[in-house]
């Protein structure tokens, strides 16, 4: 997929594709020497990455007004939920332990020009948030019984979580349900036939799960 196929398919500005194009440029140079993502998936990104990030935008709630991206890496789905959402004036919290991965979340940041974005280096565990976010995000981090188990501790009663998951989302739903109480709707991939974006709402803890 060329940016411009990107373009017509995720729908977004010239001045949101402009924004993406400033964080690939980042994202390509700091590739060359640091591990973002695996490598036989660079020459196909703005399908495997972007538009499979950007799927996520129009499922999102019109009035949202805070959302935190988890174990944000390569900046996917976070950056470009930032990029995509900046003209909506939601700001984007990237939560990022490894410190190079954080480091190359702020330059691409910087690159972009968001005055959205905020990058936290910290462990998910440890956080503390000064507003707990309408919207909790994450690709590629963990198991959704975990990803519930970082998130409970960041989320209000109205905090709805979209969560892009593969071929194994049955079994983790499966597994997830014995300890959280939440209502799913389930949405079909446009970039993998084997994937899922789960959104989820009305969190809560059932029993004590395997993430404590």
């Amino acid at each position: 997929m060329t940016p411009e196929a990107f373009q017509t398919a995720a729908n977004v500005s010239r001045e949101t594709m402009d924004r993406l194009l400033a964080m690939d440029t980042v994202f390509l140079d700091w590739s060359s020497r640091h591990n973002l993502v695996a490598r036989s998936t660079i020459d196909d990104r703005w399908a495997r990455h972007y538009l499979d990030s950007a799927q996520i935008v129009p499922f999102l709630p019109e009035d949202m007004t805070t959302l935190v991206d988890l174990g944000s890496g390569a900046g996917f789905p976070g950056l470009v939920l930032a990029a995509m959402l900046a003209d909506r004036k939601v700001s984007v919290t990237l939560i990022e332990s490894i410190g190079k991965k954080a480091a190359f979340l702020r330059a691409a940041g910087d690159a972009m020009g968001l005055q959205n974005l905020t990058v936290i280096p910290a462990r998910i565990e440890s956080l503390k948030l000064q507003k707990k976010p309408d919207v909790i995000t994450a690709r590629a981090l963990a198991r959704l019984d975990k990803l519930l188990g970082y998130g409970v501790g960041l989320q209000k009663k109205t905090t709805k979580y979209y969560f892009l998951k593969g071929q194994d989302v049955a079994g983790e739903l499966t597994e997830a349900t014995k300890y959280w109480h939440m209502d799913v709707k389930r949405h079909q991939s446009r970039t993998n036939a084997d994937a899922t974006i789960l959104e989820i709402g009305n969190v809560a803890r059932a029993r004590k799960s395997s993430n404590g």
